[in-house]
This record gives structure tokens, sequence and C-alpha cells, in this order.
């Protein structure tokens, strides 16, 4: 789904006060709190994180589930195993009702991905 805000705090008050949006928020904690240098900004109508113009995470709340663009899922070290149980494709982690976000590697696996960053190492697409 498009959001047409101009900033997180307005993204966020306009979801739908259900399921997605605890996810949404849990993930948004996860990413925040390992790394509170990322500016959060509003690119193509969802969350985006990084900093000058590179941008190594994507959140957006879709009809079915929460969505999490990461660039390259494959480049991220024992992604299979961190993200075992969720639908993933090459690029979008696709976090559905069922998930319990306490119980899984996701936050493992987005502090690898912020890990990678700093370091100059590339998880785009």
């Amino acid at each position: 789904m498009q959001y047409d805000a101009k900033n997180a705090e307005e993204y966020i008050q306009l979801l739908e006060e259900d399921w997605r949006k605890e996810k949404l928020l849990v993930i948004r904690q996860m990413i925040l709190a390992y790394a509170p240098e990322l500016e959060e900004v509003i690119r193509y109508k969802m969350l985006n994180y990084g900093k000058d113009d590179t941008y190594i995470f994507a959140l957006n709340a879709q009809k079915h589930y929460v969505s999490l663009y990461v660039g390259t899922i494959q480049k991220i070290e024992n992604a299979e195993t961190l993200l075992a149980g969720y639908n993933y494709g090459k690029g979008c982690i696709r976090v559905k009702k069922s998930i319990k976000l306490e119980d899984t590697g996701l936050e493992p696996f987005i502090r690898k991905t912020v890990d990678m960053w700093p370091a100059g190492e590339n998880t785009s697409c």
C-alpha cells in the first residue's frame, strides 16, 4: 500500500490500527535501536533508513504483510538460517501475521546488514 506522508510520524499515523502496524513498529524499533545514526525518511511512499542518499532498508505495510526491503538478501551471511520461517525474495522479507518476530532471526539479520553498511560493504541489488 502507498501512504502519502511527508515524514515518519505522519506515515505511522496513517497506518491502520492492526497487526501490520504493530509488526512494522517492532521492526522499526529494531532498526533505530541498533543504528540510531540512520536517517528515517519517506522515499517511494514508504519508510527508508540510510544516510547521505544511501539507504539500506525500506519498510512498508502492505495489505497482507509488512515488507522489509534490504537490497539483496543473499549478500548477508547466514541469511537463510536467520530468515527461516519467512517468505522472502531477492530483496524483500514479507512479515505475515502469524510470524512472532521475537522467535525469529530477523533482529540479528538487521544487525548484520547494518554492520556491513559502515564497513563499506554493499547490500544493494
